[in-house]
């Protein structure tokens, strides 16, 4: 039924890549594709993905609102519409008015911005020299991130920002043993990496917003991107240091173990990860995210994904003048 989930053993999210209707009969939620019904163990999961053209009931919405779950939608070409989003759980005024605070005034806002785009420096230095470890030419590209400033006011920071991103971009033929890849493309993706790295980020920002939704920020009140109507600006900010560690590393993954190649894509007005591609990304992205790491300060181990969580943490510790933030800088 295209409909998967993760873990029996702690809370993880529901991935959808079918057509059906999420429905509720009594206190149970159920997936319904033609005349199959398929029971979804809602105490099981943290969040649901849509990824298929998903028709939640009325019974079904109020259900997961009550339970506090996430429910995320997609577009054809893989990019994130919506979210049914619960009524928030963790809730501080004064938590939200320091985090305003902080947008408010230029200094402090340049301070936060400053850090996520050195967080995002040091993370894409370290994807490259573990590659170029294994003999890829990489040089001009490291050297070329590593003599960028971040300095400045934020128009000047997310210029920084977006050499950065050209540069490790440029590097993508070298990394990669396949596909051909010139330029970030979004809308649609033009090209296979284009359509890996659309769908993959827009995972990332759903995940990145689940976790966010387990702290007391407001997931719209952002730093760096600017605050906006249609999207939860402050995910796009904690994402951004974490695709090179979680999205790109799984994209490189994929393509140089040959589980991904042009059979698992689908050309219409663009280049679509199939069903089946979405899956294998999924299931691959999920082990990312599940991956453990031994933390230096708490001294045990803990998850990729709570390393999000952890950033959630370290923010409002910093706009409550308790702890100086400093972004997820890649240690191992």
């Amino acid at each position: 039924m295209n409909c998967v989930w993760f873990s029996d053993f702690m809370k993880n999210p529901l991935y959808i890549t079918s057509h059906g209707i999420l429905l509720r009969k009594d206190n149970t939620l159920f997936f319904v594709k033609e005349d199959i019904k398929q029971q979804i163990p809602i105490h099981a999961i943290s969040e649901i993905n849509c990824h298929g053209k998903v028709t939640v009931k009325s019974g079904a919405a109020s259900f997961l609102m009550k339970e506090g779950i996430v429910v995320n939608f997609f577009n054809k070409y893989g990019f994130y519409e919506g979210s049914l989003y619960p009524k928030i759980k963790l809730n501080s005024g004064l938590v939200v008015v320091k985090q305003s605070e902080h947008y408010l005034n230029q200094e402090k806002r340049n301070y936060l911005a400053n850090e996520f785009v050195e967080g995002i420096k040091h993370n894409v230095l370290k994807t490259l020299k573990y590659y170029s470890k294994k003999g890829k030419e990489l040089d001009t590209y490291i050297d070329n991130i590593e003599k960028e400033e971040i300095k400045g006011d934020i128009s000047q920071i997310m210029s920084s920002e977006g050499r950065i991103w050209n540069n490790f971009y440029q590097s993508f033929n070298i990394i990669l043993r396949k596909f051909n890849f010139i330029k970030r493309e979004i809308r649609p993706p033009t090209d296979e990496i284009n359509s890996l790295l659309s769908f993959g980020n827009s995972l990332l920002y759903t995940t990145v917003l689940s976790e966010l939704y387990q702290t007391y920020l407001h997931p719209s009140v952002s730093f760096l991107h600017e605050p906006s109507e249609r999207r939860f600006s402050l995910s796009l900010d904690i994402a951004d240091i974490f695709k090179p560690i979680i999205v790109d590393r799984t994209i490189f993954k994929l393509v140089n173990n040959n589980m991904i190649n042009k059979k698992h894509f689908s050309r219409d007005m663009g280049v679509l990860l199939n069903d089946t591609g979405k899956q294998i990304f999924i299931s691959e992205y999920q082990k990312k995210l599940e991956t453990t790491i031994k933390h230096p300060t708490l001294n045990k181990k803990v998850s990729y994904k709570y390393l999000i969580r952890l950033e959630g943490y370290k923010l409002i510790k910093h706009i409550l003048d308790d702890q100086p933030y400093e972004s997820f800088r890649m240690w191992w």
